[in-house]
């Protein structure tokens, strides 16, 4: 139920972009308004839902491990796993945020027999997962050149790179087919896995949508429906130095494709896209393994005043007598 209302929520925002910029003109509106109140959003949100978690009370040491922890000198402890030090807990952090490493972790666990309990690895969505972020991140480092004049080299190197096949393929680049081949994998394993789709809410569904309304639109406009992109680098610098025109040269599949960007934007700090900021913020991931060497002192945990029941008894004893409550002291 939840994809059918993901993909009518989709439809209906399509229709909005429709009716607004090819029906009733409201170019201004869609090239100037939102993407600014997007980014608003995105800026206010993304703040707010930091500052809450680096201000939640963190009252037990929980770092999550999978290995020795450091103990006696004889023992070999795992610094990546169990890490005991800054050193290692940067490494693990960078491990599982540039290479996924979590994901390699007793992914599925299956009873094969009736005492045999198996942990299994799911490769497959490993390399569905860093095959669809390290595109993405590649498509987001292309777009930088529309914001940047000149453009750093090293922007033109990695687009040079990521359209190493033009001379077989017509203008497409290798990030836009490895992205959409993983949002394919991504979607339809919610949809096929029971498991999977029985936890997937409307909002999984909804931006994995949204991120392939994108990406089509995007290949779209290069091999199809082409944009004049020298108009559109200019309408994006006017964005940025708060002189705002509406983009000339364009047609109604930009405006599509920039309205699901800014919707994007903007729904990031209320979804689970979060996860990227709050990975930092987390702490089973950002402690250091110490319970064993060091005390964790709550810091949350101030003292209170508090009303022993001898206090309560000298305060409602008559009461109590009255009513047939048996009490310590006459």
């Amino acid at each position: 139920m939840g994809l059918w209302y993901s993909i009518l929520g989709v439809l209906v925002l399509l229709v909005f972009v429709l009716i607004g910029v090819g029906g009733i003109g409201l170019y201004s509106v869609f090239s100037i308004f939102i993407p600014y109140m997007a980014v608003l959003l995105f800026v206010v949100g993304f703040i707010y839902r930091v500052l809450k978690w680096a201000s939640s009370p963190v009252p037990f040491h929980i770092p999550t491990v999978s290995g020795q922890q450091k103990s006696l000198p004889w023992i070999k402890a795992n610094s990546i796993d169990s890490p005991s030090t800054t050193g290692g807990v940067v490494k693990r952090l960078a491990l599982d945020i540039l290479l996924f490493r979590s994901l390699l972790k007793n992914e599925k666990v299956e009873l094969e027999a009736p005492h045999r309990l198996l942990f299994r690895t799911s490769t497959l969505l490993w390399l569905g997962a860093m095959a669809f972020h390290w595109s993405f991140l590649v498509i987001f480092l292309r777009h930088l050149r529309f914001f940047l004049e000149p453009v750093p080299s090293v922007l033109v190197i990695l687009q040079r790179l990521d359209s190493i096949l033009q001379g077989l393929l017509p203008i497409i680049y290798i990030s836009d087919i490895i992205l959409l081949t993983a949002l394919a994998y991504l979607f339809f394993r919610r949809v096929i896995y029971p498991q999977v789709r029985y936890i997937s809410l409307p909002s999984d569904y909804f931006v994995l949508l949204g991120i392939a309304g994108i990406v089509i639109s995007g290949i779209l406009m290069r091999l199809i429906y082409k944009v004049d992109l020298v108009q559109v680098k200019e309408w994006v610098m006017a964005m940025t130095r708060f002189r705002p025109v509406p983009p000339k040269g364009v047609n109604l599949l930009f405006y599509i494709h920039l309205f699901s960007v800014s919707l994007l934007v903007a729904f990031f700090p209320l979804s689970k896209l979060m996860h990227m900021p709050g990975i930092f913020l987390s702490p089973t991931k950002n402690l250091r393994n110490t319970s064993r060497n060091d005390r964790h002192i709550n810091p949350w945990d101030h003292s209170v005043k508090v009303h022993t029941y001898d206090e309560y008894e000298d305060e409602f004893r008559d009461a109590m007598k009255e009513v047939g409550l048996p009490v310590d002291k006459e």
